[in-house]
């Protein structure tokens, strides 16, 4: 192997390395939260969803700089093992994020929301829009490196011990009887759906990411970036740089 590709490789493991470390620290810090959000001065708000086996907390850098911009943030503790780490089945959470919103919206008379999922966050935003209702609520979907078509490492969670107590690892298989119910019936129309994946993501393929768009179909959007991890979409400036993007984008 050249000395070039040799150093290019460390380079990208390195950068791998830290985007994980730095991913593992907020999740370690568990589901409680600041409450900074004011929701009577709510212009732009904007849910965060995380994925299995993370927490709230992961979310914090992708927070400070949407409240910079003027975005409006909040999360939903989704429980799960040990109260944490969601990994209660897709259904329940997405109802749980249903009555969530609504009691919140019609308390602080809001407008619609905009919803950002990372991973298996996706899934439960994309569910929880296209079958209880959220679309009344709801104007954009982004979705970060989310498994639409399953995910081929959900074969090893069902196998392990991870199987016996969590659903949503069998549901994240490819081809499970929940992707498989997820892709029937249009997408709401009145909706953006937008998702951002990278082939360089090792922990969701690419493909798994990409969403099938039906012919003359222009509110459902794939978007792909270069060189990230699967920890890099809600770390890294030049992904939040398109989020950015695309929430103003749903605003017109």
């Amino acid at each position: 192997m050249p000395i070039k590709n040799i150093k290019n490789y460390l380079k990208l493991v390195q950068k791998d390395f830290g985007a994980t470390y730095t991913y593992l620290r907020l999740a370690l810090e568990g589901n409680k939260v600041e409450r900074v959000t004011d929701f009577k001065q709510c212009k732009h708000p904007v849910l965060l969803i995380y994925g299995f086996g993370a927490t709230r907390r992961i979310f914090g850098i992708l927070e400070k700089r949407l409240r910079r911009d003027g975005f409006c943030v909040f999360s939903i503790n989704l429980g799960g093992l040990f109260e944490t780490f969601n990994t209660r089945c897709i259904e329940e959470l997405a109802l749980h994020v249903h009555e969530k919103v609504e009691k919140l919206c019609d308390r602080h008379n809001l407008g619609k929301i905009s919803v950002i999922g990372h991973s298996k966050g996706g899934l439960i935003g994309r569910y929880y829009i296209k079958r209880l209702g959220g679309s009344n609520r709801v104007k954009t979907l982004i979705t970060l490196g989310t498994p639409h078509h399953g995910n081929h490492w959900a074969f090893l969670g069902a196998l392990s011990p991870l199987g016996l107590f969590s659903k949503s690892v069998w549901q994240m298989v490819p081809m499970s009887g929940f992707i498989r119910s997820l892709k029937k019936g249009p997408w709401p129309r009145s909706v953006r759906l937008v998702s951002i994946f990278s082939r360089d993501d090792k922990i969701c393929f690419y493909k798994s990411s990409m969403l099938d768009i039906p012919p003359n179909c222009h509110n459902i959007k794939n978007i792909e970036l270069e060189g990230l991890s699967h920890s890099d979409y809600i770390i890294r400036k030049s992904v939040y740089h398109m989020i950015k993007k695309e929430l103003l984008a749903g605003e017109k």
